[in-house]
């Protein structure tokens, strides 16, 4: 799936920056295994801590003291916040909840993901099953399929 996604950024003359809390930094892994990643993959910002998504990546500090780190419209700040921060077309952003344990409230599987382009900002929000590792890596899978799902086929970037 991460070729895809470089196949098509490539197409449209884009380059995507990835922001992650829940996937650690494997979403970039994957993403750079690809061979010529670098002709579209800008970097990433992995923000596990709650107050780097604030004072890095931009997220409202006001909604993250109200609902947390794992909210659909913190996925879609970190995501638009890593575009900006870094100067990409995109931003691919991962938020959730991988477990052992449940986190403020949400149950292990809470997953939330958000790519934002020039066309505006799409959020997703899967229920992943299985233990951490499973959960993680369906996570970078989904992820990349929503990017790939919200590229224009070809199209160049504006």
């Amino acid at each position: 799936m991460a070729a895809r996604a470089h196949a098509a950024l490539r197409a449209g003359g884009a380059s995507l920056a990835v922001a992650e809390s829940l996937t650690g930094g494997l979403l970039a892994a994957a993403l750079v295994d690809v061979p010529g990643a670098s002709a579209t993959f800008r970097g990433s910002v992995t923000a596990y801590a709650t107050d780097l998504k604030a004072s890095v990546l931009g997220v409202d500090e006001g909604l993250l003291a109200v609902h947390g780190p794992v909210h659909p419209v913190v996925a879609r700040q970190m995501a638009e916040g890593v575009r900006r921060l870094l100067g990409a077309t995109y931003g691919l952003a991962t938020t959730g909840v991988a477990g052992p344990d449940p986190q403020d409230g949400r149950p292990v599987g809470t997953v939330h993901l958000a790519v934002a382009g020039p066309g505006g900002t799409l959020v997703s929000s899967p229920r992943l099953s299985g233990d951490r590792a499973t959960i993680r890596h369906g996570a970078v899978t989904t992820a990349l399929e929503l990017l790939v799902g919200s590229l224009p086929a070809g199209a160049p970037a504006t």
